[in-house]
């Protein structure tokens, strides 16, 4: 049986966790509502503002599955805590940014907090053993919960300290985090062999950078402009040289056999259309709320009275994330993430027909909170599950960073169909709305398919293997074993 010491030593594993990734979440998000405040408080234009976001998102999405494979190579707790100082660091510097260019610059730094997410992951595998799947899914379930509650806190923040207190309260929060994790997180007791894979890590980097850049200015540049396309393509012939370079090199940063497996792709593109639609439909919601009521739709809403709208969502995502593991024991990982799509897809349905009340948009938010928990807790345990442990922190650093891209693709998509037809007032017309989040839910079904295709939870097995990706069973990958570590007392 388990002994007192040992489950108290992992309550204070698992708090540490979850506030890094709180944190983490938090600081996606927190600024969503308050751009125009920024645009305003340093005197630039909403071009520039929109790099606040976009420095973020390209950082976290070269950092997230580097920083894991590192952390699964030379030790998870050590890469935490100097993943959770960079995040502080980055913080600070937001803080006291003097010009928009310091405060971009301060967001890419914050961006390596990406690896907050494949480090905990991996963690949780290392220490919590037969009650991993619980463990991940309320830690899974803080990224979405996270990223809601952002929205909600960041009005009163601003209105009661000023826009500079969105980095300073998650500038005490981190720096108290990594503390914590330095003192009370035991070190991995497992062990990658090999060197760190920089150079598989440049031509991803680069991909990712040019991918990103693409989506992101696509709207102000023009998509059929020489230089998206241009991006689009430098792209798609750096990443298949990525492919290339990884199959080739003897410490690779992604093993592709294990891209292979149906508990990894499957997952990776529930992911990507997960994101998909809860980056947009989170950043464009307020914009719909905020909008004053004479432009025929809209209900003139503050930033503070706009965040409320998604603290059911927030609420419910974060109350599922605790019955998910349950639910999965019952009817297995596959339906219940089927089932967590198709009602995020039925709430996305309801915001583009029905949003005329605000008790039309308590209700929607409140089914796609309890759609986007039961996902966003069961992804990460079936990508866990997946892979040998050696490679936890980046196959699931790698599930992020997809769900992240996604993320940027949908904003974009849904900014272009949004701003495609502004009424006499100056405000995009109802129906950009409407076709919008119907986008989303279409991106929803889609996510739902590449569910239904999810193998079922199998007991991993002892050693790693490569087996059949279509056998319907989670099967585990050819690689080199996973090396103990003996711990200090």
């Amino acid at each position: 049986m388990e002994t007192e010491a040992r489950r108290d030593g992992r309550t204070v594993t698992f708090v540490v966790l979850a506030v890094s990734v709180s944190s983490f979440a938090l600081l996606q998000s927190l600024i969503v509502p308050v751009l125009g405040k920024i645009q305003t408080e340093y005197e630039t234009d909403q071009t520039t503002v929109t790099w606040v976001l976009t420095a973020y998102l390209l950082s976290a999405s070269i950092a997230t599955p580097i920083l894991g494979r590192v952390g699964d190579a030379v030790g998870k707790k050590r890469m935490l805590v100097l993943t959770l100082t960079a995040l502080s660091v980055g913080s600070l510097l937001a803080a006291l940014a003097p010009s928009i260019g310091w405060l971009i610059a301060a967001r890419v730094v914050q961006g390596l907090g990406g690896g907050v997410l494949p480090l905990s992951f991996g963690i949780v595998r290392d220490e919590f053993q037969e009650k991993m799947t619980g463990a991940l899914s309320v830690l899974a379930s803080l990224t979405a919960v996270g990223f809601g509650v952002g929205i909600v806190v960041a009005g009163p923040i601003v209105d009661l300290l000023g826009y500079a207190w969105l980095f300073w309260l998650p500038m005490i929060v981190t720096v108290l985090a990594a503390a914590a994790a330095l003192v009370l997180v035991p070190e991995s007791p497992f062990r990658t062999p090999g060197g760190v894979p920089v150079l598989p890590a440049v031509p991803l980097a680069l991909a990712l950078v040019a991918l990103l850049l693409a989506v992101s200015q696509g709207n102000k540049w023009g998509w059929g402009s020489p230089l998206v396309l241009g991006l689009f393509v430098a792209s798609a012939l750096v990443g298949a040289l990525w492919v290339r370079v990884e199959t080739r090199v003897a410490v690779p940063l992604i093993d592709m056999r294990m891209m292979r497996l149906r508990g990894v792709w499957t997952t990776n593109v529930v992911a990507g259309f997960v994101g998909f639609g809860m980056f947009a439909s989170f950043g464009f919601l307020p914009q719909l709320i905020q909008t004053p009521s004479e432009a025929g739709y809209g209900f003139g809403a503050t930033i503070t009275e706009s965040g409320h709208l998604m603290l059911p969502s927030a609420v419910a995502s974060f109350a599922v994330g605790f019955t998910t593991a349950r639910l999965i024991g019952w009817v297995g990982a596959r339906t219940v993430i089927v089932s967590g799509t198709l009602l995020t897809a039925a709430a996305f349905v309801s915001l583009a027909l029905f949003h005329a009340t605000h008790a039309q948009l308590y209700a929607a938010t409140t089914v796609q909170g309890i759609g986007s928990g039961l996902v966003f807790s069961s992804l990460a345990g079936v990508v866990i599950a997946s892979v040998p442990r050696e490679q936890t922190g980046v196959a699931s650093g790698m599930n992020a960073n997809i769900r992240t891209i996604g993320g940027s693709i949908g904003s974009a998509v849904m900014a272009g169909v949004v701003t495609a037809h502004v009424g006499p007032a100056g405000f995009p017309e109802e129906a950009g709305y409407t076709v919008g989040f119907v986008i989303l839910a279409g991106g929803m079904v889609c996510a739902a398919a590449a569910a239904a295709c999810i193998p079922h939870l199998g007991r991993p097995a002892p050693t790693t293997r490569l087996t059949d990706a279509d056998d319907g069973e989670l099967g585990l990958i050819a690689g080199a074993p996973a090396v103990p570590v003996t711990r200090s007392a």
